[in-house]
């Protein structure tokens, strides 16, 4: 798969995939642990609402970069948990290696501090 570079249009879709992938470095999750852990690791900064993360995980499972399988919960019922496949650790790599060069960028032009 070929790893699309970071355009200023694409930013948040990109953003929020890459956020997704690689809490599913961590290990495998259902939906909701995902937007929960997430949250809790940026401190509130990041939250993702069920109608902006399933259509996303939906997305990832489609183009083989996660794969999801149901399992019983007891009295909670099923729940789709989502781990990564090889080839979605590779694309999480890369997105993390080009989000860290579009910040590094973006810090060169707006400052790290007030002047």
């Amino acid at each position: 798969m070929k790893h699309p570079a970071l355009e200023i249009r694409s930013l948040t879709p990109n953003c929020n995939e890459t956020l997704i992938l690689t809490a599913l470095e961590k290990g495998a999750r259902h939906g909701y642990q995902l937007a929960l852990d997430l949250e809790e690791r940026s401190g509130g900064f990041f939250e993702f609402k069920h109608g902006t993360l399933y259509p996303i995980l939906h997305k990832l499972e489609k183009e083989g970069l996660i794969a999801g399988s149901w399992s019983d919960e007891g009295l909670r019922g099923k729940r789709r948990h989502y781990r990564l496949t090889e080839m979605g650790q590779e694309y999480a790599r890369a997105q993390r290696e080009q989000w860290r060069t579009f910040v590094d960028h973006l810090v060169d032009v707006i400052g790290r501090s007030e002047p």
